[in-house]
């Protein structure tokens, strides 16, 4: 029932297509009536759950397609392909995402792991990727009572980080848990090199800086960013300032302001990395592509 309700909120907020942001901050709430092929982006830390239709994301050639009955986890920065094949107006997807706040996130999973006292999750695993974790009935009424928020401004006011703070602890308890918190407890050496990254995307970031960040060694470095990201520390900046870049094109800059703007300094070098990941020229791309609303 829980879920139901979450989908009549959400409907009558969005009785048409579109995206839209919320008075709860890092809440957005979308309805897709058509299908949008898998185009590059950048996930941010978020929860993305669907109440009818079906999403998919691709990371490094792996496909993840979910529906109403799994919700997406994505603890870090990521660069993927993202779309909606299957969206028709007789089959709307319907969903809500959710930012995660880091530091809440962070907080809260100290406090878990202090919680279980003796019983605490091993940290020789590299944070996952990508997640897809079952709606259990801790995750629902969490939700349900976050989106609820937006009918009463006075509970919105007084509630808002308490609601927001349950609805993180039910991602952190839930099946994609532990993911969630190897990326955000101690020991989450991988989820701050992203996260430097993020922040130095135009600039030449090489191996030993990655490595000098969180005092790892270089072998070791390489070793668990796979683990974690299925890339290659060098493979994921490529990936990462490609897709931002074919976002930026996308949205109407020029393609020597894309490839300036994410740290190429060679125009003819970023047309040969962006045709080796996507298929056709920068030029092509920015002919062809355009941005669903």
């Amino acid at each position: 029932m829980s879920r139901a309700q979450i989908k009549n909120l959400i409907e009558r907020r969005l009785p048409e297509a579109g995206l839209v942001d919320t008075v709860l901050k890092g809440v957005q709430l979308f309805r897709v009536t058509e299908a949008v092929p898998c185009m590059p982006a950048v996930y941010q830390p978020t929860v993305v759950a669907i109440l009818s239709g079906t999403k998919e994301a691709v990371l490094d050639g792996e496909h993840h397609v979910y529906g109403s009955d799994k919700y997406l986890l994505c603890p870090m920065t990521l660069p993927v392909e993202a779309g909606t094949p299957k969206a028709s107006e007789e089959d709307p997807l319907l969903g809500v995402v959710i930012a995660l706040e880091p530091r809440m996130m962070r907080e809260l999973t100290m406090e878990i792991e202090t919680a279980a006292a003796g019983n605490k999750q091993s940290r020789d695993c590299a944070p996952s990727a990508l997640a897809l974790a079952s709606w259990d009935v801790g995750f629902t009424q969490a939700l349900l009572r976050l989106i609820e928020l937006l009918d009463n401004p006075v509970d919105l006011e007084v509630l808002g980080q308490g609601r927001m703070r349950e609805f993180c602890y039910a991602v952190l308890m839930g099946e994609a848990g532990a993911a969630a918190r190897r990326a955000f407890g101690v020991g989450n050496e991988i989820a701050r090199i992203i996260d430097y990254l993020s922040n130095h995307q135009n600039k030449q970031v090489t191996i030993d800086d990655m490595a000098n960040h969180v005092g790892m060694s270089r072998a070791v470095l390489h070793r668990r960013f796979k683990e974690a990201t299925t890339m290659s520390p060098i493979q994921f900046v490529k990936s990462m300032r490609l897709n931002y870049a074919a976002m930026k094109i996308a949205e109407g800059k020029t393609v020597s302001e894309a490839a300036w703007d994410v740290g190429y300094q060679s125009s003819s070098q970023f047309s040969r990395e962006f045709k080796r990941m996507y298929g056709q020229s920068p030029r092509q791309w920015s002919n062809a592509v355009q941005v669903p609303e």
